[in-house]
C-alpha cells in the first residue's frame, strides 16, 4: 500500500488504491522560477522568484472514467459529509446506471476520456489521496505550466490557438485532454490552459508567495485558488499567472469549468 502524504486530510477515512507510479506523471525538478507578473491585475503582482522542491505532477487532468472508478470505490460524499461530485447537475457526465445486479457510477458514452467536471474540491482532494497523491500547490502548478523562462503560456509566447488549447467554446463543450500535445508545458504536462480550470491546495493570499505562511493548507477555511482556464473562457483570459478562487461554499460544489490533476512529492524515479 502506498504511503499517503502526511499533510493530506482524512487519511484514515480513505483507502489507497495503488502504489504511485511514474506512468503518466512528470517530474518537475527543484529550483526557482519567476511567479506572477507586473503588467496584469494586482493579485498577480509582483513578479518574484519562488523556490519549489522536486515534485511530480500528472500529465493530464483526471478523466470522467477515472473519477467514476473512485466513486465506485469510495462513494460520493467526503468524511466531512460534503459532496465529492454534483451528480444531479445538468452538466454532470458521470451517472449511476444499472450494471448486472447493481448500480454503478459510469462515465457517459463518448466522454470517458474527457476531463472530469462537477467535482468539488473535497472530491478532488479525496481522489488524489486515494491514488496516494495530493493536489498541487499554486506555486507547483505555475512552475509546471511556466518553466523557468517567464513564458505567458505553457507552449511559449504564441497566442492561443485551437491546436494548442480548448477555449472559446460553449459551456460544457470539453474535449479530450490528450488531444493537443502541441500545447504541453516545458516539462511535458498537457492541457494546463483551456478545457478546465484546476483545483489547487492553496489558500488565496497576496504575493510574494511564501511556503511557510499557511497558504499551502486549504481545508475549507479562506478561499481556495483555482488555476488555468476553461473551454468557455475567451482567449484573452488565458495565461499561466491568472488566479481565480472560491470560498468554502464554492469549494464544496462542482463546476462545469473546473477539473483537477494530482501531484506528489514521492520520489518516483525515472520518467
Amino acid at each position: 500500500m502506498a504511503r499517503v502524504t502526511g499533510a493530506l486530510l482524512g487519511a484514515a477515512a480513505l483507502a489507497v488504491a495503488s502504489v504511485a507510479s511514474a506512468d503518466g506523471i512528470m517530474l518537475v525538478q527543484a529550483g526557482a522560477f519567476w511567479m506572477g507578473r507586473d503588467d496584469g491585475p494586482p493579485e498577480e503582482a509582483p513578479m518574484h522568484r519562488v523556490y519549489v522542491r522536486d515534485f511530480w505532477i500528472e500529465r493530464h487532468k483526471v478523466t470522467n472514467a477515472e473519477f467514476a472508478e473512485f466513486l465506485n470505490a469510495m462513494g460520493p460524499r467526503s468524511a466531512e459529509d460534503e459532496r465529492r461530485y454534483d451528480w444531479d447537475d445538468a452538466d454532470a457526465r458521470i451517472h449511476l446506471r444499472p450494471v448486472s445486479t447493481r448500480e454503478k457510477w459510469t462515465a457517459d458514452a463518448g466522454f470517458e476520456r474527457h476531463p472530469a467536471v462537477e467535482v468539488s474540491w473535497f472530491g478532488a482532494r479525496d481522489y488524489c489521496q486515494w491514488k496516494g497523491r495530493r493536489l498541487p500547490t499554486e506555486a507547483e502548478w505555475e512552475k509546471a505550466a511556466r518553466g523557468e523562462d517567464r513564458r505567458p503560456y505553457p507552449w511559449g509566447s504564441r497566442a492561443p490557438a485551437p491546436e494548442l488549447a480548448v477555449f472559446a467554446r460553449p459551456g460544457n463543450a470539453t474535449d479530450r485532454g490528450d488531444a493537443r500535445p502541441g500545447g504541453r508545458s516545458p516539462v511535458g504536462v498537457e492541457d494546463l490552459l483551456g478545457n478546465l480550470r484546476e483545483w489547487t491546495a492553496t489558500i488565496l493570499r497576496p504575493y510574494p508567495y511564501r511556503h511557510d505562511d499557511g497558504r499551502e493548507g486549504f481545508a475549507g477555511t479562506g478561499r481556495v485558488v483555482v488555476r488555468g482556464a476553461a473551454h468557455d473562457d475567451p482567449p484573452e483570459s488565458l495565461g499561466v499567472t491568472v488566479r481565480r478562487h472560491y470560498d468554502r461554499r464554492g469549494a464544496a460544489a462542482g463546476h462545469h469549468h473546473v477539473g483537477f490533476r494530482c501531484a506528489t512529492s514521492e520520489d518516483l524515479g525515472g520518467r
